[in-house]
């Protein structure tokens, strides 16, 4: 019997193929589906319709949260269909606040309702902190982040400013920057917005790692971060926002 001779090319080990992992120096966040999701669509109605001094049945304001959910709400998923007099303002609702507030009262003013004023209170309450949650583990872990002296920055596409509701949180002293896109002038996945937020926590780009939810969030990898995709929760659930630790040697 003759021995098998050594291969000339043995596969890689593990330890060989893997790239070095980079030590994180700094981490950048997305805002929704990642550190806090929108209320209830249900409580969203109810609790519009009650600052314009109308009290809608339960039912009621089931089959209208479905409709405003279709139709678009800022917070929730993509409408299928803008009215052609709202594309300018869809295009650019992420670039100027007031394109931001046309976009959505415009689609929430799409579905009829009794209720005068409802649109813009509808739009009111997503710049209320009362209409977000956190999740449960998103205090904790910028908590475990600032402690351990890895700077924060938060990434978001988004048409109005975030900080009162971080503030209200009390969660405004764990975040060192935000990089908003209506601020920055640049959207997600565009690397010049994670650009940006790695100079405001004074960061390497390579030695940043951005979590996020979706596949604009996974554009940080053009700008030299890393990226860490989670799918976004319940709202006040636990968003496994504990990974972003690990990876950041917490």
């Amino acid at each position: 019997m003759h021995p098998v001779p050594d291969s000339p090319n043995p596969a890689p080990r593990c330890s060989d193929a893997t790239p070095p992992r980079r030590p994180v120096e700094g981490v950048l966040f997305d805002f929704h589906g990642t550190l806090a999701q929108v209320e209830d669509a249900v409580a969203w109605v109810l609790a519009a319709a009650a600052s314009c001094g109308v009290e809608l049945e339960r039912a009621r304001a089931t089959a209208l949260a479905d409709r405003l959910v279709m139709a678009g709400r800022a917070g929730g998923p993509l409408p299928h269909r803008v009215p052609p007099h709202l594309a300018d303002v869809w295009a650019d609702r992420d670039l100027y606040e007031h394109c931001h507030r046309a976009a959505y009262t415009g689609l929430a003013a799409t579905v009829g309702s009794d209720v005068d004023g409802l649109a813009d209170a509808l739009y009111d309450r997503l710049l209320s902190p009362d209409g977000w949650a956190p999740y449960a583990d998103t205090a904790g872990t910028l908590r475990a982040l600032r402690d351990a002296g890895v700077p924060v920055a938060v990434v978001s596409n988004v048409g109005f400013d975030i900080r009162p509701l971080f503030a209200a949180w009390g969660l405004a002293d764990l975040v060192g920057a935000y990089a908003l896109s209506y601020e920055v002038g640049r959207c997600k996945p565009d690397p010049a917005i994670f650009l940006r937020a790695c100079g405001m926590i004074g960061v390497d780009p390579e030695r940043a790692l951005m979590v996020g939810d979706s596949p604009a969030d996974a554009g940080a990898v053009r700008a030299g971060c890393a990226a860490l995709v989670l799918p976004a929760g319940e709202a006040g659930a636990v968003n496994g926002l504990g990974a972003s630790l690990a990876l950041a040697g917490c």
